[in-house]
């Protein structure tokens, strides 16, 4: 990270906390302007802009500004905006040829949005000034002037006279790319497609959702890709010149490569490109077709027997019986992958060596006693290939080079592998090291990360309930970490927890409880698939990723991870962006589950797509436990066994949902894998509510408060929020078979990230959140670390509600005021209805403001009963009060609720 965008996002950090709680869809009630960043929040530079002198410059630079504008908005506004001809993939965001500007059309005006956020627009602090006025350049000339010219501002010397006079243009322009710069190890695993020099462009559909699927049977992808670095070198896989790539679905190499980039970076969790993986760049000197490298040792074949999608591809990994991924050793720079084929047991590790200044690649094989005999293809037979030590014979067969191994004893081999036509390999093989003994580099090795990083803790000191500390990871870590957080959880010396980061990392993270005012950081693990859950069972670390279900082992005693155990790897992973594996949580018999997201904007290709999934506790068997979801962002484990998991609006999805969870329910993601016939809302489980993006743009996980600290919260749900990195209570009752209810947010501010996963620490009883921001989230920083507090001091929240066919009903935790309870004129209660359907999202239809008749306090004077004589069954509602609490103070606040049912009322 540069150490501008260091700066700001350390002075976001603090002010974005402390000086930015507004909801960016209500901004005439939280901020006179309407911005997500104020003045005070910007950095001084942005206080002496000449806006004149730019805009005039622009003219002396007009087609190298359109180019750089073009380029900005391809790559960073172009996902959620889209174009004219293809929708973007947040429809709601404001499409420049057609719709209306709301803060201001001219120049100045859309400066100021770039720079300071306003609605579900984040600010776009990587930007120069130089660099938004080329973007609003190009968005002018590109879309505005000739496709919506009622909103064309023209621009004048009477114009320019009267902007803010300055005497700066700000930061020469830099290009920025962390994902790029980062440390991630030796070793990074992910969904990579392998392709040689000058590849043919990505075919990449559009159209109406759902879109059409790509023809990609004939693309090399490393769906479960394991890239190696394997020329020496400093700044990991990121930085080097020569890999590997091992495909731990089908245990095969799918392909070696040299060159002076690793990969080109496009894909949502790297540059921020939708729908794409990442490609390999450079020179690829031989790859392996996706299938089987070993054959069957039942059958002697290398038949693929897999799923077979609708798209004709191959997904998931071979049967157990045939081979099995058991995990990856790590010892130094050198990665050591363990499976086994059939019986046999297999450690595999890789190499560069040089032949006469040509590169040439190595697999060294340690290979146990197996009952039958085995076979491995190698490479194309036009591949360049040797093979040195014994037990082991090579041939051709089928036009591939193959290994075969007798079976009777334990065989070292090693593999030499140079492009086609290379000579004198053979020659070199009489003169290469011999195999090496892999079991030497299985046992732990020295830290590859021995420093350990501190932070200071800012203790938050607002008034009210609740007290915010601000726990900021090290974003100057000599690794360039992103430190975009996405889970954690607590040691039973509760001190001690491990946060996960969605780039790969575990850190284990001290100075919770002890309050020195500093946390320790300490990076133990590193390059694995996209991580977004965390879970300490037994004092052991579980991950979820992408690829796997991660189980962390240190071999040696230093923390860090010398064993990255494939716990469970059943499920299929596609190339598809949005198939994030979310959460993660056990129950009291020890069992695991995650959630998996569907694919976006298309149909589900494999089972798994948009699931509940649940793995036994040794990690042996996998299961569904519920279907239809799109985006399930995380799983809550409630105390009677059955759990909550969210989603995203999209299509399908109306608006955000909260879904309580049956076993074999469906959650109406019709572009789910075999959805039901019936599309209606009949055909679906209902959410117990509907979150109107006004409230969130993106729920995350919900957790149930676990805390005597917390008073009348203790056994409360929390709902947490990603997009708008906000915390809500939620207050639900259950009629039958349904549960209902709503949301109501947590009077703390908002932070400046999504907020991701929660977890009590039974230390302290406090919440501590860590969050993230990559994919739609409209916060500014890239991760956070934060504690809420709560103190002695009254609260006054709903945390019961009731619908009844009298009215509704709030209980709430704090006594009130008689007087104002009764005054009818206090509430604003009003109600909507969403159509469900293929497009994206929904705006409200058939809204009603409802008429309060009365209203009373009830006994224990803690509880409202609001008289609603028209009360029905609707998707949303939303209902406002002002009244006063028993110490007659001002309280204010707003629940938003769904009603699929009307009870009894109590009867006060």
């Amino acid at each position: 990270m540069n150490k501008r965008s260091l700066s700001l996002y350390t002075l976001l950090a603090v002010l974005f906390l402390f000086g930015c709680n507004q909801n960016p869809k209500n901004q005439e009630t939280d901020s006179p302007t309407g911005f997500i960043l104020q003045d005070s929040d910007l950095p001084d530079f942005e206080k002496d802009i000449d806006h004149s002198g730019l805009l005039t410059a622009l003219g002396d630079r007009h087609d190298e500004s359109i180019r750089t504008g073009e380029h900005i908005y391809n790559n960073i506004c172009f996902n959620c905006h889209g174009n004219s001809d293809q929708e973007g993939s947040i429809p709601n965001a404001l499409k420049f040829w057609e719709g209306t500007f709301k803060v201001g059309n001219d120049p100045f005006s859309m400066y100021q949005t770039l720079t300071r956020g306003y609605g579900s627009m984040p600010p776009q602090i990587n930007l120069t000034p130089v660099e938004k006025y080329d973007i609003i350049n190009y968005l002018r000339e590109t879309f505005i002037q000739e496709k919506n010219p009622s909103q064309f501002f023209e621009v004048d010397s009477s114009y320019l006279a009267n902007l803010p006079a300055g005497t700066t243009t700000g930061p020469l322009p830099k290009e920025f790319k962390p994902w790029a710069q980062m440390d991630y190890g030796n070793f990074l695993i992910n969904t990579y497609e392998l392709v040689g020099l000058n590849p043919s462009p990505r075919e990449r559909s559009s159209g109406p959702s759902p879109l059409p699927d790509e023809n990609l049977v004939n693309a090399n992808f490393a769906y479960k890709g394991i890239a190696v670095r394997v020329d020496q070198g400093a700044g990991g896989v990121a930085a080097g010149k020569a890999w590997m790539m091992f495909d731990h679905d089908l245990m095969r190499v799918a392909g070696a490569w040299t060159g002076e980039g690793f990969i080109d970076w496009e894909a949502i969790l790297f540059n921020g490109k939708h729908n794409i993986s990442p490609r390999t760049t450079g020179d690829l000197h031989f790859s392996n077709p996706v299938g089987p490298e070993w054959a069957n040792p039942a059958t002697g074949t290398f038949d693929d027997p897999r799923f077979i999608a609708r798209d004709k591809r191959r997904f998931g990994p071979l049967p157990r019986e045939w081979v099995h991924y058991k995990g990856l050793y790590q010892y130094k720079d050198r990665v050591i992958i363990s499976y086994t084929v059939g019986t046999a047991k297999i450690l595999e590790t890789f190499g560069l060596e040089k032949f006469e200044n040509q590169s040439v690649f190595t697999r060294t094989l340690n290979i146990s006693p197996s009952e039958k005999p085995l076979k491995m293809r190698v490479a194309p037979s036009a591949t360049s290939v040797a093979l040195v030590g014994e037990g082991a014979v090579l041939n051709e067969q089928a036009g591939f080079f193959v290994v075969e191994v007798s079976s009777s004893k334990p065989t070292k081999i090693k593999l030499l592998m140079g492009k086609s036509g290379m000579k004198g390999l053979g020659q070199y093989a009489k003169t290469s090291s011999p195999p090496e003994d892999l079991h030497l580099l299985i046992k732990g090795g020295p830290a590859r990360y021995p420093q350990k990083l501190t932070s200071e803790i800012q203790q938050g000191t607002q008034e009210g309930p609740f007290q915010v500390d601000i726990m900021n990871p090290p974003f100057d870590s000599p690794w360039k970490n992103q430190f975009r957080l996405s889970g954690l959880d607590f040691f039973k010396d509760t001190n001690k927890g491990v946060i996960c980061s969605t780039d790969g990392d575990v850190w284990l993270v001290e100075g919770f409880t002890k309050n020195s005012g500093k946390l320790t950081w300490q990076r133990i693990a590193s390059g694995m698939f996209q991580p977004l859950g965390i879970k300490i069972v037994n004092e052991e670390i579980f991950v979820t990723c992408r690829d796997q279900l991660v189980k962390l082992h240190d071999l040696n005693g230093d923390m860090e991870t010398d064993f990255y155990e494939s716990f469970n790897n059943d499920h299929q992973v596609t190339d598809h962006f949005h198939e994030f594996a979310m959460g993660l949580q056990t129950d009291t018999e020890g069992n695991f589950y995650y959630a998996k997201s569907a694919r976006h904007a298309r149909e589900a290709l494999v089972p798994q797509h948009g699931t509940l999934i649940k793995v036994s506790k040794d990690g042996q068997k996998t299961e569904i436990v519920a279907t239809g979801f799109r985006a399930a962002n995380g799983v809550c484990l409630n105390p009677d066994g059955t759990f909550i998991v969210t989603d995203q609006e999209g299509h399908w999805n109306p608006m955000n949902r909260v879904n309580w969870v049956k076993k074999g329910g469906f959650y109406g993601n019709m572009f789910g894998y075999n959805p039901p016939a019936d599309s209606t809302e009949a055909g679906m489980e209902q959410p117990l509510v509907w979150i109107d993006r006004e409230r969130d743009q993106s729920p995350s996980e919900l957790l149930w408060v676990d805390s005597k600290k917390w008073g009348a919260l203790n056994g409360k749900l929390l709902n947490l929020s990603y997009g708008y990195g906000k915390v809500f209570v939620v207050p639900f009752e259950k009629i039958g078979g349904q549960v209902q209810g709503g949301i109501f947010e947590l009077p703390v501010p908002r932070f400046s990230t999504g907020v991701m996963r929660g977890r009590f620490n039974p230390g302290d009883g406090q919440l501590y959140l860590c969050g993230l921001s990559a994919w739609g989230s409209t916060q500014p920083q890239l991760g956070g670390l934060y504690r809420i507090r709560k103190v002695d001091k009254p609260m006054v929240i709903p945390v019961g509600i009731k619908a009844t066919t009298q009215g509704i009903e709030l209980n709430f935790t704090d006594e009130l005021d008689e007087r104002s309870v009764g005054d009818t004129a206090h509430y604003t209660v009003k109600t909507w209805d969403l159509l469900r359907s293929r497009k994206y999202g929904s705006k409200h239809y058939n809204e009603q403001t409802m008429t309060v008749s009365k209203a009373a306090l009830g006994k224990d004077k803690k509880s409202i009963k609001l008289t609603i004589p028209d009360i029905k069954p609707t998707w949303g509602m939303e209902i406002q009060y002002r009244i006063k609490d028993g110490y007659g103070k001002d309280v204010s606040g707003l629940v938003q609720n769904t009603i699929h049912q009307l009870g009894e009322s109590s009867g006060w």
